[in-house]
């Protein structure tokens, strides 16, 4: 199969959390004095009538760059650097944060965080006590990556999306080239006065998109699958840094792109009705963000939280009942795994990462929890899902790296696609749609392929797949192999008001799904 992805290199369940050591952390963020900036503000907060104080500084520095055409069209740097103090005094929260990172801002946080809590308490209804979290003293961590994106000159970046842009509007089927890369380092010190962590973590976005148009002025596009990653440069090869490792084939991938883009403006639109499909990984993960990460976050299955993804049909009454997908579905949540977006070595409540289940035997028998989702609920101690996305925001429950867990021994996609006589292949991720219970979906692709007796008989148009979430998961037939397996991912999950973006990866293998549901998206949006 020219078109599967034997070009990918990507970590399988159980990679190692990260590498490397306080040293590696950004010099100009460890050059302040941090614990005596948290041990200022965590003694005034006490001092101050607080039972419980934690202290965070942040430096996020993240560099976007676009070019169309091969000619740069956004270069964009970002750096965000502040502290800030959480209190619980009460059973009241309270916040506040500021931008310089001196002992008189951190004092003045505390202050202004407890005043917050005093003034609330009169609005608050209900008691904050957060879980209970082993002390975990001194801690550093940085995630597993090799080349700084930072320590590399634009001109490098720039030149290699140049070459890649040139590459492919030298062929003569392609009118029009988008290139861009994002990146990020995120250096973290967290205290609460028993734990203490610094932390670092890279990550990155390329993307490549291609156009065509042909003579009837009918365009189409297509979109590298390379997913965003908890790597360095290193991922990019191609480069200064190429020879580190590590890395997706962009050439392989970048020289399909002509010919499959052609093939699809060629390719017939689908006809509506219910197939069988073969989805890979590169199109999955975001099936599993939308239905089964945002539903099993515990906030919004109690009705806490509903900014952008909704509440969830998942629950806390179904736990342990509620028949999710077939029996051979199983799904963790994990803030460990090697390059994943939302892996980290402490969450920012300083509670130590991990991986659970969430889906066991196709049953509902876990959800995402900070502290206080743990406390409320009983279930004894966080799993770790507390994020702030900058220093001026206080941390809320986030998503970890939800994933669908391999078949040991399971099939290839190829022996996959020899067990549909009539379907569909479904690569990449597009447009998509889901209610506000994260139950009735709509999904669309990249790349879409006719299945005929077991073989690919080349590409379709205009498909999208729908069905209720448990609906689709209990369709699943077949669990693919380890070798099929592939972290996916995005950026910028939004939640939250006032808004966050949160980072997170979602691995899978290849799926067989059974009888799905497929419209045309060109008669739907007739």
């Amino acid at each position: 199969m020219a078109d599967n992805a034997d070009n990918r290199t990507q970590a399988r369940p159980g990679g190692a959390a990260g590498d490397g050591a306080a040293g590696r952390i950004d010099p100009e963020f460890t050059a302040y004095p941090l614990r005596e900036l948290a041990a200022a503000a965590l003694e005034r907060a006490t001092a101050l009538g607080a039972q419980h104080a934690d202290f965070r500084a942040e430096r996020v520095r993240g560099q976007r760059i676009r070019m169309s055409d091969g000619h740069l069209e956004t270069l964009f740097d970002a750096d965000d650097l502040g502290l800030a103090v959480r209190v619980v005094l009460d059973g009241t929260w309270g916040f506040a944060a500021a931008v310089d990172l001196t002992q008189a801002a951190a004092v003045r946080a505390a202050e202004e965080a407890v005043e917050v809590a005093r003034v609330a308490a009169a609005i608050n209804t209900e008691r904050i006590e957060l879980a209970d979290e082993p002390a975990h003293g001194d801690a550093a961590w940085v995630s597993s990556y090799q080349v700084d994106p930072f320590d590399v000159s634009v001109a490098d970046k720039v030149t290699l999306l140049s070459d890649w842009s040139a590459g492919l509007l030298s062929h003569h089927r392609i009118d029009h080239v988008d290139a861009s890369l994002y990146q990020v380092r995120e250096c973290k010190f967290y205290s609460d006065g028993a734990t203490t962590t610094l932390q670092q973590r890279v990550r990155l976005h390329p993307a490549v998109t291609a156009i065509a148009v042909d003579p009837g002025g009918r365009f189409e596009t297509m979109r590298t699958l390379a997913p965003p990653a908890g790597r360095g440069l290193e991922y990019l090869g191609g480069g200064p840094w190429d020879g580190t490792g590590g890395g997706w084939d962009f050439p392989a991938e970048l020289a399909q792109l002509p010919g499959l883009l052609a093939g699809k403006l060629a390719a017939p639109s689908v006809r509506a009705g219910r197939y069988d499909l073969v989805i890979d990984p590169t199109n999955l993960w975001l099936t599993i963000h939308e239905s089964i990460g945002h539903a099993t976050e515990l906030d919004r299955a109690l009705g806490y939280e509903a900014a952008y993804a909704g509440t969830s049909f998942a629950t806390i009454d179904k736990l342990g009942n509620l028949q999710y997908g077939s029996p051979q579905m199983h799904v963790t949540g994990d803030r460990t795994a090697e390059h994943g977006l939302a892996t980290i070595g402490f969450d920012d409540e300083g509670v130590a990462t991990q991986s659970w289940d969430l889906i066991t035997g196709g049953v509902l028998t876990g959800y995402q929890l900070d502290r206080r989702m743990a406390h409320m609920q009983g279930f004894g101690r966080s799993n770790g899902c507390a994020f702030a996305d900058s220093p001026a925001h206080m941390p809320i429950q986030r998503m970890a790296n939800v994933s669908l867990q391999p078949a040991e021994g399971g099939p290839s996609t190829d022996e996959l696609i020899a067990g549909v006589e009539d379907g569909i292949y479904v690569m990449g991720d597009k447009s998509w749609s889901i209610d506000m219970q994260r139950y009735n979906f709509q999904f669309t692709g990249q790349r879409f392929y006719k299945i005929e007796n077991g073989r690919l008989a080349g590409q379709l148009r205009d498909v999208a797949y729908q069905a209720t979430t448990t609906d689709f998961w209990n369709s699943m037939d077949a669990v693919g192999g380890p070798g099929t397996y592939l972290l996916g991912g995005a950026f910028n999950c939004g939640k939250g008001q006032p808004g966050q973006v949160a980072p997170v990866s979602h691995g899978c293998p290849a799926v067989l799904m059974r009888g799905v549901r497929i419209l045309n998206t060109a008669e739907e949006g007739a």
